[in-house]
């Protein structure tokens, strides 16, 4: 397959970068000064320029502490020889400005370095795990957090991020569930645009630009039973339909980089699918910027048993699209004498290298390499008080509310309740950021006790008992908490997840509430005491006994900086809880995989009569204990007057769907309406229900308002026969509801195209 130059430059690149920057693409000279680097360049040089390697000279690589991790001294004599084109993983201006003048006034050809790393939630304002963020249903939202972790990643010298994650999540046993929007693809579709806009900012060239770096292409969400790093076998229709779309999200909204998956997909590791990477990469979404591998993944090849050795990892990587290599160093190892030996051609090379130097380009490296290389900006733009306002508003509003029987939360401090905090996560400091927030300065997050303290007008009524650990009990912690409960008019038990339970290489096979927290929940519950549970947690949780029978149930998440800020605003009625549920919470963990818009079968359980003989688990319900798009606030909203413009829609045009919502209650609280469809017969079955729309409303006791809904054809399309999307007249169902449960419902029926006359 060959690829013509100007045909890179000024088709599709082009019309990515005008996604960013409607002004201005790549500027004539910008081109000619790829051209003549690429004229110029070593065989090892472009080898260079396709090589990532853990940054030494600022040492600092959390996941794989001990891997690969070069003295700066032998690393700057790589960089001098024009053998690194990027580093990851290292912070701080002052190393980053020492490694930019090797590669810029001691190299051969001074092309500049480009520096990345894992900003996945902040880098010293921590916001919210992506999951929770995702709680808050709100694009602008997502956009704003990822604007100001851009502004303090580039303070600290960065140039680029590995986020968003965009990875649809079908199973809660898999930990990576936490860096991403959660099980829904038109979600994860909107938020990881808004993430991807919000990194860059206005103008690629500025220096508080992020470049975004979508992962990781493609399917790992789908992993067999949510095993890190596991195998997927999956049908086309599912792949094209559920983990593809929210990259071409992404993409769309302007990101030039993006990272191949660890996975490998129906027996092909993804680091060498030329299929994946290319024909549909490049070929049908139109991705004209570069393809890193994950860390050492073109490497595992060989483990994966698809390589016969490192060298032959290098080619198949190569051959299949991954343009840069990330820390195994086998491209600068061995593709020179893969190039000289014709097992690959230099075109292969010069396109990768090519696609990177543009990306560079595009970025302003060449006209400033000194660019987010600003001491001051590094003392002025992190962890400002405009950013820690900000991460408390995201924290407070991704708190989901599922559970509130008899109004027992907000407490309303003015009564005076005594309320007794229990559990091993009231004072913790340790755990409140969550995975992925490694340049977080530990014990700068504010823990729940503290939260509470600073917002209750006599902190005295407050007690704090810790009652167990994380996953071990303390000799006499139950007696002490359950006394403390007795002697409370209210308990708030802070349990769940260590952050150490989520994230990469972190599947679980139950995912509960660890035994000890769990006996502590039940002991709570015999004193009769209400209770409302703070749960801390990078995934959707099976709940069960003292825990599912609290009275009140928040998920609190892994919420940041501000974590016990955002949940004292909560508890205590300072701020209404809106969020959504992201993902569904199962009764059993054996119920996993398990996603809202599953399909149905031959033998479905409907709710009505015998159940015997249906696809359903002899042992549980075979619903959500909490399903996605669930969550309540302290006011109460209804939804009515649902109407459609037409209850036929026609080939080339669009129905409007309206649907008033009320707040009913005594206080305002916003609400996120939420519009689902289900294609009742196509030629491919098609889903119970899925999300089409969202709308976040807010409103005073007692005010109405009118939400506006489009849909079009488009809305309907699917993967049918030979990968083709289409959508089929017929009937469809229409749902708008609060939830992906239950809601108001019509139908309407797509009609044919007209047949034109011959």
């Amino acid at each position: 397959m060959s690829i013509d130059r100007r045909d890179l430059l000024l088709g599709a690149l082009s019309g990515a970068l005008t996604l960013v920057r409607p002004a201005r693409a790549l500027a004539a000279d910008e081109v000619a000064r790829v051209d003549a680097l690429i004229a110029k360049m070593t065989l090892e040089e472009k080898a260079g320029q396709m090589t990532c390697l853990a940054d030494s000279f600022r040492p600092f690589n959390p996941p794989n502490p001990q891997v690969g991790i070069q003295d700066e001294k032998r690393l700057a004599e790589e960089i001098r020889r024009g053998r690194v084109g990027c580093l990851f993983n290292g912070i701080g201006v002052a190393g980053a400005r020492r490694a930019q003048e090797i590669a810029v006034e001691k190299s051969r050809l001074g092309i500049p370095l480009l520096f990345a790393g894992d900003v996945i939630h902040g880098l010293k304002t921590i916001f919210p795990v992506p999951l929770a963020e995702a709680a808050s249903f709100d694009p602008d939202l997502c956009q704003r957090t990822a604007r100001a972790a851009a502004v303090e990643a580039t303070a600290a010298g960065l140039h680029l991020t590995f986020a968003p994650m965009v990875d649809v999540a079908r199973d809660q046993r898999w930990g990576r569930v936490v860096e991403g929007a959660g099980e829904d693809v038109t979600l994860t579709g909107l938020l990881s645009a808004a993430r991807v806009r919000g990194f860059h900012g206005r103008d690629l060239r500025r220096d508080d630009a992020l470049l975004a770096c979508p992962k990781h292409f493609a399917a790992y969400g789908a992993v067999a039973a949510g095993l890190e790093y596991g195998n997927v076998d999956i049908s086309e229709e599912t792949l094209r339909e559920t983990h593809l779309p929210p990259f071409g999200k992404a993409f769309a909204a302007g990101a030039l980089t993006t990272m191949a998956a660890f996975n490998e997909i129906n027996g092909v590791p993804a680091t060498a699918d030329g299929e994946l990477l290319t024909d549909i990469l490049r070929g049908e979404m139109r991705f004209r910027g570069f393809v890193f591998s994950d860390y050492t993944a073109d490497e595992e090849l060989v483990a994966h048993g698809f390589a016969e050795d490192a060298r032959d990892a290098a080619r198949l990587a190569v051959l299949a699209g991954v343009d840069m290599s990330m820390q195994s160093g086998l491209y600068i190892r061995y593709l020179p004498d893969l190039v000289k030996s014709g097992a690959v051609p230099m075109g292969t090379i010069d396109v990768a290298v090519r696609r990177i130097l543009y990306v560079k380009a595009a970025t302003g490296l060449f006209d400033n390499p000194w660019r987010s290389l600003d001491e001051e900006a590094e003392r002025t733009r992190i962890f400002t008080p405009a950013h820690r306002a900000l991460a408390r508003e995201a924290a407070t509003r991704s708190i989901v509310l599922l559970k509130n029987d008899g109004d027992l939360l907000p407490i309303d401090p003015a009564k005076g309740q005594k309320i007794a905090l229990i559990g091993p996560f009231a004072e913790d400091r340790d755990n409140l950021y969550g995975p992925w927030a490694f340049y977080g300065d530990p014990g700068a997050g504010v823990d729940i006790a503290s939260g509470l303290r600073a917002a209750l007008p006599d902190p005295f009524r407050l007690t704090v008992t810790r009652g167990c650990d994380i996953a071990a009990p303390i000799e006499g912690g139950i007696a002490q908490a359950v006394a403390a409960a007795k002697a409370a008019d209210i308990v708030l038990l802070a349990i769940g997840e260590a952050q150490a339970m989520s994230g990469e290489a972190q599947s679980r096979t139950v995912i509960e509430i660890p035994p000890a927290q769990q006996a502590l929940a039940d002991a709570i519950a015999t004193t009769g005491k209400p209770v409302a549970v703070l749960l801390r947690h990078g995934r959707a949780l099976a709940l069960h006994g003292g825990v599912a029978d609290a009275q009140a149930i928040l998920a609190t998440w892994f919420l940041g900086s501000e974590a016990g800020h955002a949940i004292a605003d909560i508890v205590l009625g300072r701020a209404d809880p809106s969020a959504k549920l992201p993902v569904s919470f199962p009764w059993e963990s054996g119920q996993e995989p398990f996603f809202y818009d599953r399909k149905s079968t031959g033998r479905p359980v409907t709710g009505e009569g015998q159940t015997e003989y249906r696809a359903r688990y002899a042992t549980t319900d075979n619903s959500a204990r909490f399903p996605f798009g669930h969550g309540l606030a302290y006011t109460d909203f209804a939804l009515d007057q649902l109407r459609l413009s037409d209850t036929a829609l026609r080939w080339d045009s669009a129905i409007e769907v309206t649907v008033r919502v009320t707040n009913k209650g005594k206080r305002k609280g916003s609400e996120v309406v939420q519009l689902y469809t289900r294609d009742r017969v196509a030629s491919r079955t098609r889903p119970i229900r899925e999300l089409k729309r969202i709308e976040r409303v807010t409103l005073s006791a007692g005010e109405s308002k009118t939400v506006r809904f489009s849909l079009s054809r488009v809305d309907l399309e699917f993967v049918g026969a030979r990968n083709q999307r289409l959508a089929e007249p017929g009937t469809f169902d229409l749902w708008i509801g609060q939830s992906s449960l239950g809601g108001l419902k019509a139908q309407f029926t797509l009609f044919a195209a007209p047949v034109e006359a011959g």
